[in-house]
């Protein structure tokens, strides 16, 4: 045993550096220095206040009691925290957005911001935490006697001991103080308390470490490593039971991995710290694996302090303070201290942490919405009621730990801290199916959130709590044991007759079942008022932009200085000010009145939610602001979701279309340039090829006639023949390029005369009936007799024609090859057209966009032999554009191909606009 003053002494310094590292936080986060507190492992050791007495004491004794069991209270956490993007970030968004003070203020919030709502889950939570703090107080006390007192402590005797000399007592004194002290500074609920996180995530790490050492000393300081720990213990029953599934312990399993689960979000304590006092979304990323990790290392230490316990303490030892009595029992009074100081650090984080978040909840939703209702508060001469706030929750802090206080000492309950736990953890589970249900069912009203919870508390309070009372002997001993009235089928730890069932479970699935069932069916046969449809919406959709603007339907008037004035005695004079000198900003106002719109007024409500609640802020608000009301805009879209939902259908499907098109004229458009760059490719190559064809042989016969002088006169005339003849042609390739080149600069030299164009395309004709008559091609003419007086070059349009029949011939392969050259009708009055057709292999439908281009070819895949450098059907083009016509190719041709040459007639002013489909008869 340790000396009483030691124990004292060491817990004062303890907690006196817990004070000055709060006192430190705070300064610094006033100064607007930058801050440890802010980061994402603070804030993940800031959730490590779950782990409670419960954990640091009760899980040993619970591993000890049923084995593997102990997991399930990790498990459930885990889960929730690895599973973040879907519940805990939308809870955050939600209460940054609405002010959030606290769970109870959330589900009053999302159901109209009902006052009797947030009362009742407020009266849920009290009551249900009540035993939890009961717990740690005696936690810390029963661990304190345990490490100091002269006697074993005997746990029904704490309600004989004196008040003065109870230890519970003066712990919490000090938990009193300290949370008065650094959790109330500020009206503000929503705002952060960095002194009390700084502090918090401190003692996280103080119960990690020293739980570790233990379990290290249980290891290497009992026993010999690992392996020699579970050899020396092989023979106790208790050691292989701790790592085997009793018989049929499925129930109770999931029984305890959701209420634990729904613990990490329904407890006040853990509401305050995930939400409330997230600064960051982005660090539930960090928590979503360091949470987890912090499990799995409390988990692991639990195994060996287990096993020594029940190796080397006997029997009749409480498996509850084996973390205090297998150092203690091996003399180590200095590690046995470590045990007691982390210990401490588990009870004292988790009632801290609840006492601020139920003060709140009692100050919010019981305590202001009384004095609302009296003038001396809210009257025109009332003064500044952010300072009766804060002594509202100062008093609320001293009631709740009397509470908790009076539970412990007058009970003195024997169960073990794990079954504590447990109740109080089903006791705020009944907040699940109205919290779950409300950011996810739009269709969950205030009536089946009411119901359900009075239903599930009910039989929570009547199915575990009194059970729980009749144990300790302390209340409803023949309740429990025959029922009410003597009918046994009503028995609270039997009903129904489910006799057989483990207590936990028996609860735990009377009163869920009832309140999921009560919350469904009435929020199916009850509808919504107009202002809770809205706030279902704003909740349900709380990633949608689109529809958190819809608050501003509610059309409501007021004037800047009521507003200000309201702002002030809740806030306080100085914040008020600088959220009305923002929001003048924000509207471009130049004085600090911004303009009281409903928008303005709905922002100034969820600003003073964050001192008293949403429910009383709505009562506040109302009292200034008139004629609320509904406007039809925010009916029309609040209830026509069903046509909303269309039209948002319709705009994807929309925007997904147009996608695929711009897609598909991507895709062409790359085809297009992968094709001309291949023709440009091919065409350089081609003229390269042209060009050095009649270059190497003027070279080589040049060569010839200059290095043979004894060559006769026929064969030298023979030579330069033929070096005239590929001269001709390079100027010619060299003419064509040059003058497609001017033609599209509009650089070339026209000479324009009315000629008749029958004439000249006769007159192209006979010139290609040589070539035609090689090749066995037939040419017939079908321009008939007469003329037709056209506005054009003579030359250049001859040139057009030649191109088009030469062409006609030379890529002509059927068996019996034909061209047509024919006069065309058109709808123009003051243009003519001239068609060349034939039945060749035609122009194949990927060539057909480019064959105007300098770079085509489209009869080279058929006749690649007789390809040119691909400048005819370019140069001829440009001719007839500069002619006033144009030149065309009809697609829709049976066979071969078909060209028509459109021109501007001599009598017309203006070149004709005749479009291709004209032309297809």
């Amino acid at each position: 045993m340790l000396s009483t003053g030691l124990i004292v002494l060491v817990a004062s310094l303890y907690l006196g550096g817990l004070f000055l590292l709060a006192f430190v936080s705070d300064r610094r986060a006033e100064r607007g220095a930058a801050s440890f507190v802010s980061s994402p492992i603070v804030y993940t050791l800031s959730l490590a206040v779950y782990c409670t007495s419960w954990t640091f004491y009760g899980a040993v004794g619970s591993a000890a009691r049923s084995g593997l069991e102990y997991l399930t209270i990790y498990l459930g956490p885990t889960f929730v925290l690895m599973g973040w993007w879907f519940l805990l970030r939308k809870l955050v968004r939600i209460s940054k957005a609405q002010k959030i003070t606290s769970i109870a203020d959330f589900i009053s919030a999302r159901y109209g911001k009902s006052a009797l709502l947030s009362a009742l889950v407020t009266v849920i939570a009290l009551i249900g935490v009540t035993p939890y703090i009961a717990l740690q107080l005696k936690a810390v006390a029963a661990s304190f006697d345990a490490l100091g007192a002269a006697q074993t402590w005997v746990p029904h005797t704490v309600g004989d001991r004196g008040i003065f000399a109870d230890t519970g007592f003066w712990v919490a004194v000090c938990m009193a103080t300290f949370v008065i002290l650094f959790g109330t500074r500020n009206v503000g609920a929503d705002e952060r308390h960095p002194g009390v996180v700084a502090a918090i995530a401190f003692e996280s790490i103080v119960k990690l470490l020293s739980l570790g050492a233990i379990a290290v000393f249980a290891v290497y300081g009992l026993n010999d490593g690992v392996r020699d720990l579970f050899d020396t213990a092989k023979w106790h029953q208790g050691v292989k039971n701790l790592y085997a599934f009793s018989e049929g312990f499925e129930p109770r399993w999931l029984a305890t991995t959701f209420l634990s689960a729904a613990a990490i979000i329904c407890l006040p304590r853990q509401f305050q710290v995930a939400v409330v006092e997230n600064s960051e979304e982005r660090h539930l990323a960090t928590a979503a694996w360091l949470f987890p990790l912090y499990m799995l290392l409390v988990s692991l230490f639990v195994i060996p302090i287990a096993i020594s316990g029940m190796v080397h303490l006997p029997e009749t030892d409480n498996p509850d303070l084996y973390v205090l009595k297998v150092p203690l029992s091996a003399g180590q009074g200095g590690l046995a201290l470590l045990a007691f100081i982390g210990g401490l650090s588990a009870a004292t984080s988790m009632v801290i942490v609840a006492s601020i978040a139920l003060s709140i909840m009692i100050s919010n939703h019981l305590v202001t919405p009384l004095l609302l209702r009296l003038p001396f508060f809210t009257g025109p001469g009332s003064g500044d009621f952010s300072r009766l706030l804060i002594i509202v929750r100062r008093l609320s802090i001293v009631a709740i730990l009397t509470l908790g206080f009076s539970y412990y000492h007058l009970t003195g309950t024997t169960n073990p801290l794990a079954s504590i736990g447990l109740i109080s953890f089903a006791g705020v589970a009944q907040f699940l199916p109205a919290l779950i249900g409300g950011i996810y069912w739009e269709g969950g009203t205030k009536a089946g959130a009411t119901t359900g919870l009075i239903a599930g508390f009910l039989l929570w309070i009547y199915t575990l709590l009194v059970p729980s009372f009749a144990s300790s002997g302390w209340a409803f001993i023949g309740l429990v044991q025959t029922g009410p009235f003597s009918i046994e089928l009503l028995k609270p730890d039997a009903l129904f007759g489910l006799s057989e069932w483990d207590p936990l479970v028996h609860g735990l699935f009377w009163s869920f079942s009832i309140n999921v069932l009560c919350y469904v069916l009435v929020s199916l046969s009850t509808s919504q008022l107009p202002l809770e449809r809205l706030q279902s919406i704003l909740f349900v959709d709380a990633f949608n932009s689109r529809r958190q603007g819809v608050e501003s339907g509610l059309q409501r008037s007021a004037t800047s200085e009521d507003l200000f004035q309201l702002t002030q005695r809740i806030l306080g004079r100085d914040r008020a000010a600088r959220i009305f000198q923002s929001y003048a900003r924000k509207q471009g106002r130049a004085d600090q009145l911004p303009t009281p719109d409903p928008r303005f007024i709905a922002y100034i409500e969820r600003q003073l939610a964050s001192g008293v609640g949403a429910a009383s802020a709505r009562t506040l608000v109302s009292r200034v602001a008139k004629g609320e009301s509904i406007s039809l805009e925010a009916v029309i879209d609040i209830l026509d979701e069903t046509q909303e939902a269309i039209r948002y259908s319709h705009e994807l499907e929309r925007k997904s279309h147009e996608l695929e098109e711009t897609a598909e004229q991507l895709r062409q458009a790359n085809e297009q340039l992968t094709r001309l760059d291949k023709m440009k490719d091919d065409f350089l190559s081609r003229v390269s090829h042209e060009l050095r064809t009649p270059m190497t042989s003027i070279r080589s016969f040049s060569e010839i006639l200059v290095s043979q002088q004894g060559l006769d006169q026929q064969q030298s005339n023979r030579f330069l023949g033929i070096i005239q003849d590929e001269s001709v042609r390079l100027t010619r390739l060299l003419d064509e390029i040059l003058d497609l080149s001017q033609m599209e600069d509009g650089q070339a030299n026209w000479d324009f005369q009315d000629v008749d164009a029958l004439a000249i395309t006769a007159d192209a004709i006979e010139t290609m009936r040589g070539l035609a008559s090689d090749r066995n091609v037939e040419l017939i003419n079908n321009l008939g007799d007469g003329s037709l007086p056209v506005i054009a070059d003579a030359d250049r349009l001859k040139q057009v024609f030649i191109n088009l029949i030469s062409n006609a011939i030379k890529y002509n392969n059927s068996d019996a090859p034909k061209v047509w050259i024919e006069l065309v009708e058109t709808d123009a009055r003051d243009g003519a057209a001239i068609r060349v057709r034939d039945n060749g292999p035609g122009i194949p439908p990927e060539d057909r966009s480019a064959l105007f281009s300098k770079f085509s070819r489209g009869w080279n895949a058929r006749s690649r032999e007789q390809a040119g450098a691909g400048l005819g059907l370019a140069i001829s083009k440009q001719i007839m554009q500069n002619l006033g016509g144009d030149l065309y190719l009809v697609h829709d041709n049976d066979a071969g191909a078909c060209f028509v040459v459109v021109m501007k007639k001599a009598a017309a002013e203006a070149a004709a606009d005749i479009s291709p489909k004209s032309l297809q008869a």
